[in-house]
Order: C-alpha cells, then structure tokens, then sequence
C-alpha cells in the first residue's frame, strides 16, 4: 500500500541543478512533483517535473513519448516508480545523462504553468472533523456533529468545468440570499465569500465500472496530491444548501496548484493512523492493516493572505493560520475505497478535494468562517486592515511542505487565487 523508502529519498544525494540543493527550497532531488507547461510561442502542453527553479521536459529529455498526462497518470504504479527513478537517475550528480537533461530544462519563471492535467470528475470530501464540528457550531449548536460524520466520509459531487490553475484570478460571484429580517431573498454580488485550504488528491489508475476498489490497492491508484483552494460564497450557501447542499456558493471557481507530488515521495512522511480514545471503529470494508500504520501523512499548511494594499507596498502578505494534513479524520485509501463501494468508475485524471484541513486549535481554522467567527470576529492584519470575509482584490496563497528529521525538505509550491470584482447582471 505504501511506496517503499529507496534510493531517491536518501536526504545525501544531490543534484548537478544546483538550485534543488537548496535546504530550503520546495523541489530537491527527493520530491520530483509533475505538472505541465508550455513556453511563449508554443501553444501546446508538456509534461515536466519541478527540479528545484527548473522544470524538466520530460519528452525532450526522452523520458516519455507522449505528452498525455491522462495516460501517464493511468499506468501501473510500479511503472510510475520506473519513471520516477529514471528521473531520479538523470538529475542526480555524477549522471551520464546531464547533458540530454540539461537541454530539456527551462526556468520556471520563463514559462507558464497550468492545470497539471484535464480534471474530470471532481468530488469533494469533509474529512475535517475540526473543521466540521466549527462550522457545526455555528449552523446547529445543540447538534453541531451529525451523527453519520464518524461513519461515513461524506462528500458531494463538485464543478470541474470551473477548477483553474493557480494564479488565475476570479469573479466574485452573484446569486440569491436571504438574511433572516428579509421576506423573499434578493440577487446580487457575494459579500461572505471565503477560501478553503483544502489537498486534492490526483487519481490515476482508473477501475472499472461494478469493481470496487479495496483498501490495500487503494492508493495505487492515486498519482499524488496537489494544493487546492475551494472558494465558497456562504451567505449563497446558507440559503440554497438544504436540502441538497452546495450548488452556486461553490461552483463558480476552485483553484489548483500547477504541481502533483507523488505518493512515492510522500513516503518518509507518513505516520499511523488513529482516531480519538471512545470513537467509533469505521466498518471492515473501511479498514486495513497498512493504513493503520501509515495512513496519515505529515503536511503542514499555511494560509496566507495578501491584500491590493499590501500588493501595492510589495508586501507579500500575512500567513492566517497553520494545520497539518495527519488531523483529518479520514485518508486516503479509505476516500477511494467508499468512493467506489457502491461500483463507481473513477478514471484518470478525477479529482477529490479533502475538504477544508482545520486543526484542533482555533487558531488553526482553513477558512475565514472559522476564523472570524461566522463574521463576528474580525482579523486583524498586519497594515491596520481587517477582514471578516474576502474583499475584491485580496489574493489567497496556500503552500505545505513536509519536514522529517533525517530526511530532505519537500514542497509543495504555491497556490495562488485573486478575487476579481462581480460581473454586473
């Protein structure tokens, strides 16, 4: 179930792309995430990997034979880890191949980043019980845990036609609401929109349709997980979600990182799996040896906001909060498996968002509505601003990383999103 720790994790090797020597930079030798790119006068995608500042073409470094991402995403995973060494093989120092690397590198600042690949389906999970029991709070305070959340990973079937990628700015969106005072709702622009620090995991290996996928092969069909940020607009939400939940506060935009890390660099991150001392135990098909011993996965994350005042003064922002990926309630494998039960076909390229990723701490809240307090607490920022909820021309920039003793320092790059005025109807 896990990738096993070999050679490309070793925190010794280096690379002769003196840039991912870097201790503290997000793409050594030892994380290798994909994603795809083109250059200035090239109006087609390509696969690459993120080596330190560089990317590596991987066609041009004859590595691959097809700039697919879907049917790369889509081999076995022992034939993902060939590749995987291969890069490793090429870019490490000493290697006979640097020179055909060397000539399909580019600068990551000379090219243009995208969505890593064509996204399909996309279901977002809750696997947050932090996160859940804040906001539960404050919808149903005599009941803010329903009673399925400790039973069943709960989700709902999103928009993939409106995930962008990183640094695409977005309009803030119209719809219906209604304030308790008011006799019929009104249309017009959002004014409680948020951000939400989410992971979205990659599927790869597809299963066909009436095949379930079991928990111990559960994550060989996962291609790795990438920054996501699901914008919600709550005061659309609040009125339209009962009885069916989320439709317009959520489908107007979510944004995604340019780059995928692989499970098999996640590796030396991953710790056991536990829930709290009294919780219930999740039914059989929900339960595996392996993911008990290392179904959690050690990510911190950070939220950071950057105001139009503070873009204007060159100020890069204020970070809002930290969590980290091993408090949510639910893993991986057990996504995919309940994803599944049922014979649902997941193909490559589908995405599941985890949810926003709070932590136990109310300081720890990846959304604005945990952090404000539902709007009654404002947050102070660092140039005298405040803010309850997003404003036209804030800029939300998620990053994660992995730290063990031992090991090399992982990254995740950034994942960026400015909100855009409302368009006028």
């Amino acid at each position: 179930m896990r990738p096993n720790l070999d050679r490309s994790h070793d925190a010794a090797l280096q690379s002769w792309v003196l840039s991912a020597n870097d201790p503290v930079g997000d793409f050594p030798i030892q994380n290798l995430p994909f994603g795809r790119f083109r250059l200035a006068d090239d109006a087609d995608w390509h696969i690459g990997v993120a080596i330190g500042d560089r990317v590596l073409d991987l066609r041009a470094a004859q590595l691959i034979d097809s700039d697919d991402m879907r049917q790369l995403m889509g081999q076995p995973l022992e034939t993902r880890s060939r590749l995987r060494q291969s890069i490793v093989d090429g870019l490490c120092s000493g290697s006979p191949r640097q020179q055909l690397f060397q000539a399909a590198l580019h600068a990551q600042a000379e090219v243009q980043l995208g969505l890593p690949c064509e996204i399909g389906d996309y279901t977002d999970f809750y696997t947050s019980i932090h996160h859940a029991t804040t906001i539960g709070k404050q919808l149903r305070p005599e009941n803010p845990l329903l009673p399925n959340y400790k039973w069943v990973p709960i989700g709902y079937h999103g928009r993939a036609s409106s995930i962008v990628s990183s640094g695409t700015g977005f309009r803030r969106p119209n719809g219906q609401t209604k304030t308790l005072d008011q006799d019929a709702p009104s249309m017009g622009p959002c004014r409680r929109l948020d951000y939400e620090l989410e992971l979205a995991l990659v599927i790869g290996r597809p299963n066909a349709l009436g095949e379930p996928i079991p928990m111990m092969q559960a994550e060989e069909h996962v291609f790795g997980v990438s920054l996501f940020n699901d914008w919600s607009a709550r005061d659309l939400q609040a009125w339209e979600y009962q009885p069916l939940g989320p439709f317009l506060s959520k489908n107007f935009a979510s944004t995604l990182s340019p780059w995928v890390i692989t499970l098999d660099a996640l590796a030396p991150f991953r710790e056991p799996f536990t829930r709290p001392d009294g919780d219930p135990s999740p039914l059989n098909y929900l339960v595996a040896s392996a993911n008990t011993a290392q179904g959690a996965i050690n990510i911190e994350l950070e939220v950071w906001l950057q105001t139009a005042q503070m873009q204007a003064v060159g100020y890069g922002g204020d970070r809002l909060s930290r969590s980290n990926y091993r408090d949510a309630y639910w893993t991986i494998a057990q996504l995919v498996a309940h994803h599944t039960v049922n014979g649902c076909n997941l193909r490559s390229g589908d995405l599941f968002g985890t949810g926003t990723l709070s932590g136990p701490n109310p300081k720890q809240g990846g959304s604005l509505m945990e952090l404000s307090a539902g709007g009654k607490r404002p947050l102070a920022l660092s140039n005298g601003e405040t803010r309850t909820y997003l404003e036209d021309g804030d800029s939300v920039v998620l990053r994660a990383y992995c730290v063990r003793e031992g090991f090399r320092r992982i990254g995740f790059g950034e994942c960026r999103g400015t909100v855009l005025p409302a368009a006028l109807i």
